[in-house]
């Protein structure tokens, strides 16, 4: 499924979009997993996204504002919010597929 169209759809879907970085990251602590987290939004084709990603998982990434990203992961809906993409990351136990965050030519994963 193309961005856009994810963007605007309902259900979880797995994407793949380039992007620029529209701020610092923030850390915080998963609700469920209580593993680290970083946080940043960026701007892209289709509008605002909010990128989480697992830090325990993948290492965190220095971005700043106006930065270039291509992000890989799913893109989930929360009514009220901005869409954001999280499963940025491979998964350990390889039950689902993995995202990536690239950044600056590294591949974070």
């Amino acid at each position: 499924m193309n961005l856009v169209t994810a963007y605007h759809a309902s259900a979880p879907t797995q994407v793949d979009f380039a992007a620029t970085v529209e701020g610092p990251p923030h850390f915080f602590y998963g609700r469920r997993s209580h593993a680290e987290h970083e946080s940043f939004w960026v701007r892209s084709a289709a509008g605002p996204i909010e990128v989480i990603d697992n830090v325990n998982l993948a290492p965190p990434i220095a971005v700043r504002r106006g930065d270039s990203v291509e992000v890989a992961g799913v893109m989930v809906h929360d009514p009220g919010h901005i869409p954001r993409v999280h499963w940025t990351h491979h998964d350990p136990s390889g039950r689902h597929p993995g995202g990536f965050i690239r950044w600056r030519g590294r591949l974070y994963a």
